[in-house]
């Protein structure tokens, strides 16, 4: 009668190591050739190159990080704050997170900020809400811009940068000239202020806009 022979348990363990070290590499490697992509990082990397990205930090009343998972317009306000830059409008938001500079727990921020010289900042990732279009913030996209003076007329570097920018966001999303909004034609705010008084001038940025669409000067 034959003896039976006892499993070796260190073989069966190193074999199960073994096995499992493989699948580990295995994915690994996949992961290396196969990147998985991050849907919110993609949308977020969408904003023109041209744009210096100065987010601001996550915060209640500026940046709350809620999903922004539909864009239906991109909104144009005006500053309201005649000749300052377009950092300092941005740091005016941030600086709303600090309860001493925001007692009265005021939100509002913006997606971008177009400065007077034509600079561009951002201070919100196109993969979350901005506080600026209530109450349609969770699909729109909203453009701060400087202004010289009360009028609320916009110089020509930052009329063009403006144009330009609405144009790009628009292509980026896959929208037409009629998507673009005045924070006056959602709240009836006189913002931006000459262009909410002055029709023919909005028609004109309009026209503008899709010009820059239709001749691809994008970017």
């Amino acid at each position: 009668m034959k003896k039976k022979r006892t499993p070796d348990v260190r073989k069966i363990l190193l074999a199960i190591l073994l096995s499992a070290a493989g699948t580990v590499l295995l994915a690994f490697l996949l992961s290396r050739v196969f990147p998985e992509k991050d849907p919110s990082k993609e949308v977020s990397d969408r904003a023109p190159a041209y744009v210096k990205k100065m987010y601001l930090k996550e915060n209640p009343y500026s940046r709350p990080q809620d999903p922004l998972t539909e864009v239906r317009n991109i909104v144009i306000h005006y500053v309201g704050n005649p000749g300052t830059s377009a950092e300092a409008n941005r740091n005016y938001f941030d600086n709303l997170r600090n309860k001493r500079a925001n007692p009265s727990g005021t939100k509002a921020s913006a997606h971008f900020i177009v400065g007077l010289s034509g600079e561009v900042i951002q201070c919100i990732p196109l993969s979350e809400i901005a506080y600026a279009n209530a109450p349609r913030n969770n699909d729109t996209v909203s453009v701060e811009v400087c202004h010289p003076d009360e009028t609320g007329v916009f110089s020509e570097e930052t009329y063009e940068a403006a144009v330009k920018l609405a144009a790009d966001l628009l292509t980026i999303y896959g929208l037409g000239p009629e998507a673009l909004l005045r924070h006056y034609d959602i709240s009836g705010k006189l913002c931006p202020k000459y262009y909410a008084e002055n029709e023919d001038a909005w028609e004109q940025f309009k026209q503008d806009v899709g010009r820059i669409m239709q001749t691809g000067g994008t970017e």
